[in-house]
């Protein structure tokens, strides 16, 4: 059973959470429950997590865009020390502060049963970020449950970063993490890619937006010839710039699970963009590449061209914003139909509208 009351204000007031906490106090059946963007304050958060404490049904929770603040953050967290049936809570940007973080990090280490937790954007490093980044250390160090965690937008920082990373030494959990734009830099980043040599469990590693600079692709490069379980990476905007990009496209000559890439607003440019072509020539595993807004111009039309009549494993490529060019366009658009056998005086297709076109000998999708 489902029950949705999102939209600023709907349920807004000590009230409305008095009366949605005691419906859950008696429900036995409601397992799926969207408070999202309800305007609701501390106490309706500490009346919320009480009604937690007694709850037996249910299983998902998501209270993102209210106000509950470090103290709704700590009543949450005591809830989760005695719930045993929660499995996803989501508290994205919810004002929990450092103060928030540390209580709901602690409570990690005691529960069992959370498996997503979302807290993205709450600012939990703006005062005590190292002393947070150990909590949540600690807590992963601990707990055997929690498979998804975002921390987009907390201004972790370095220190942060490298707390979070002696985790991954030892989690054996955790499987999709989040730290989109947390101030990382070039030490947390490099702390990262040592640990994920030793890790075995985390897949997805979303570390858009933290500039790691060239040495940072480089360490991560080195990662992943050493890893044997990554398989989404969002390098996304961390200044990588030309050899930081060549040191990433050779790693996809030799690791294997690696599907998905996400390298947008790096600034490659043309040299970073053929190293790319020629690791497509090689890599047998790649599903998703984006590359997208790296000024990798018209000289990079060749060795795409010649890749994309290779590449047989590759479902979607993005080139957007790079000064390719109509030329080189048409002389991916042609190569593409000689792989597929269609007729080339036919009218030459827009490929950003045609993002399903069905093959199995080329991209599916080619966004220029």
């Amino acid at each position: 059973m489902r029950f949705r009351v999102s939209g600023f204000g709907a349920i807004s007031g000590s009230d409305g959470g008095k009366t949605l906490a005691n419906v859950l106090c008696q429900n036995n059946s409601l397992k799926d429950l969207n408070l999202r963007n309800n305007n609701l304050g501390s106490e309706e958060g500490k009346t919320l997590a009480g009604a937690l404490c007694k709850n037996t049904s249910l299983t998902s929770l998501n209270l993102c865009y209210n106000s509950f603040g470090p103290e709704g953050g700590k009543a949450f967290a005591d809830a989760l020390c005695i719930n045993f049936t929660l499995k996803n809570l989501n508290l994205r940007c919810n004002n929990l502060n450092s103060e928030g973080g540390n209580a709901l990090a602690d409570a990690l280490c005691k529960n069992v049963t959370l498996t997503s937790l979302d807290i993205c954007e709450n600012y939990l490093g703006s005062e005590g970020g190292r002393a947070l980044a150990d909590a949540l250390s600690n807590a992963l160090c601990m707990n055997s449950t929690l498979t998804f965690l975002n921390l987009t937008y907390n201004n972790l920082g370095p220190e942060g970063g490298k707390a979070l990373a002696d985790a991954l030494y030892k989690n054996t959990a955790l499987t999709s993490l989040n730290l989109f734009n947390n101030y990382l830099k070039l030490e947390g980043g490099k702390a990262l890619a040592d640990a994920l040599c030793m890790n075995t469990t985390l897949k997805d590693l979303n570390i858009r937006g933290n500039d790691l600079g060239s040495e940072g692709g480089k360490e991560l490069a080195y990662a992943l010839c050493n890893n044997t379980m990554q398989t989404s990476l969002n390098l996304a905007g961390v200044n990588l710039r030309s050899e930081g990009g060549i040191a990433l496209a050779d790693a996809l000559c030799k690791n294997n699970p690696l599907t998905s890439l996400d390298i947008r607003y790096n600034n490659i440019g043309p040299e970073g963009g053929k190293a790319f072509a020629d690791a497509l020539r090689i890599n047998t595993t790649l599903k998703n590449l984006d590359l997208s807004y790296n000024a990798l111009k018209s000289e990079v039309r060749n060795a795409l061209v010649n890749a994309l009549c290779i590449n047989t494993m590759l479902t979607s490529l993005d080139l957007q914003r790079n000064e390719i060019g109509s030329k080189e366009r048409k002389s991916m658009t042609d190569c593409r139909r000689v792989i597929l056998g269609t007729d080339p005086k036919e009218e030459v297709p827009n490929f950003r509208a045609r993002k399903n076109f069905v093959s199995t000998n080329l991209c599916d999708r080619i966004s220029l």
